[in-house]
């Protein structure tokens, strides 16, 4: 028996063969908090009856089901990659980095057709029972990264989804040993694409990557469920740097609207030789909307830049992970 509260739950996931199939988890996240739900649209039959006060139980009738929610989690050095490649949308194989324990993962960005996750949660009762609810046809709608002063780095992942099945077996939730990225291991740098160097007077970094989607393909002859929703709209990376203001190159590229690459990543634990724990988000082009410094009192002025990761026509955004996962 599980502890009958949130502290006997579990998240696994798997990556879907066919979009809306059932794949029991081979990966199981620890989340801190999560919010997928089925979502059910229902139609009342408004017949007329004689002397009839009150709609039939009997006419209600359920039209559609889809699945909608989130998941927030902080990012550790293994078990990452269903979620990126999710996200980013390059079918990934951790490449092995010469002789040692350490692999590369790179997710470039690319169409997230045929992308999709069964998350299967583990609900507890009071009792100590889990519930099973498998969610099917599970695409990333967007994902956000941040990291502040003191924190760990942490994501939040949006999903839109096929169905929830409560007919699957729970798996048994195993996880490997981890640890979370934080903010004793974050870096950022600027400048010409490959050639990047470090930018002081960084306290805070997000980065959001939105995948637009058609989720709305209801059709005839699926019985009420969604086909796989299809990319209908540019991918869109915004991001913030919060900063105390100890020198003008972000200023400068407000003021001059100019492009920079941006690189920010997280190197921890040694792994083997020269290869350590790393997440590294790589933007080749962004250009900063707004931020420039203001002084609003006595303390040391701390602009906030907001800013549009873009497309430099050469080199497309990707996140690199290494750890110690030889499979996604």
């Amino acid at each position: 028996m599980a502890i009958g509260s949130g502290l006997g739950a579990q998240l696994g996931i798997a990556a879907e063969s066919a979009y809306g199939t059932f794949v029991a988890p081979t990966r199981f996240v620890e989340f801190t908090k999560e919010s997928l739900v089925l979502k059910k649209t229902t139609a009342q039959s408004a017949g007329i009856a004689a002397g009839r006060l009150l709609a039939l139980s009997s006419r209600r009738v359920l039209t559609r089901r889809e699945v909608s929610g989130s998941i927030d989690l902080e990012v550790t050095n293994t078990g990452m990659g269903l979620l990126l490649q999710a996200l980013m949308g390059t079918s990934v194989t951790p490449v092995q980095q010469a002789t040692s324990d350490a692999y590369l993962q790179t997710h470039t960005l690319a169409d997230t057709a045929g992308k999709s996750l069964t998350i299967q949660k583990g609900v507890p009762l009071t009792t100590g029972v889990v519930t099973d609810k498998s969610f099917l046809g599970c695409k990333v709608i967007s994902a956000e990264f941040s990291c502040e002063v003191g924190g760990m780095l942490t994501a939040s992942y949006e999903f839109d989804g096929k169905d929830c099945d409560e007919t699957q077996t729970l798996a048994t939730a195993s996880y490997p040993a981890m640890a979370p990225f934080h903010f004793g291991q974050m870096g950022i740098k600027a400048g010409s694409y490959g050639t990047e160097t470090a930018l002081d007077g960084i306290r805070k970094v997000s980065v959001k990557i939105e995948r637009p989607q058609a989720v709305e393909r209801f059709y005839a002859g699926q019985a009420g469920l969604k086909k796989e929703p299809i990319s209908n709209d540019q991918v869109k990376i915004t991001g913030t740097l919060e900063t105390d203001y100890v020198a003008t190159a972000l200023d400068d590229l407000h003021t001059s609207d100019a492009a920079t690459s941006l690189v920010w990543e997280f190197v921890g634990a040694n792994i083997a030789s020269t290869y350590y724990d790393t997440f590294r988000v790589t933007l080749p082009a962004i250009r900063i909307d707004e931020g420039p410094p203001v002084v609003d009192g006595f303390d040391v002025v701390k602009p906030t830049y907001q800013f549009t990761g873009l497309y430099d026509g050469t080199n497309q955004p990707m996140i690199e992970y290494i750890s110690t996962d030889a499979t996604l």
